[in-house]
């Protein structure tokens, strides 16, 4: 896939993007986290919406929501989480778009990221949630 100048991502780039999103994803369905805090960046943020508004979690409030519920796997729910899309623009920003659930709750989450001295590193997270059944 090519970044912002027409020249495609590297292999490498792609793995070391892939690999923070396992780990968001495993850091997710284990309630694990020192897992999210590895794919998250400390001044990280979340964004949904919430009332005609936006609703704005820092990173530190949203794993303290993590930390006191029981995680997915705690309670054998499904397990389905994919990338969407990935879309690289230069050697230090990219946009994960990724689906993933912790029945009855499944989301959509976009997912900004860029590289610091320690790799890759999610700054962002706008998501929708939908709950069904």
């Amino acid at each position: 896939m090519p970044d912002a100048s027409g020249k495609p991502a590297t292999a490498g780039t792609v793995a070391e993007i892939e690999a923070v999103i396992r780990t968001y994803f495993d850091g997710l369905h284990e309630g694990d986290v020192e897992k999210l805090a590895a794919a998250f960046h400390p001044v990280s943020h979340l964004y949904c919406e919430k009332d005609g508004g936006v609703l704005d979690v820092p990173r530190e409030q949203w794993f303290e929501m993590v930390r006191t519920r029981p995680s997915a796997a705690s309670r054998e729910l499904a397990r389905d989480d994919r990338i969407l899309l990935m879309d690289i623009s230069g050697p230090e920003t990219a946009l994960v778009k990724v689906a993933c659930q912790i029945p009855p709750r499944y989301f959509t989450d976009y997912l900004v990221l860029t590289r610091t001295g320690e790799g890759w590193r999610i700054v962002s997270k706008v998501y929708r949630v939908e709950e069904r059944g």
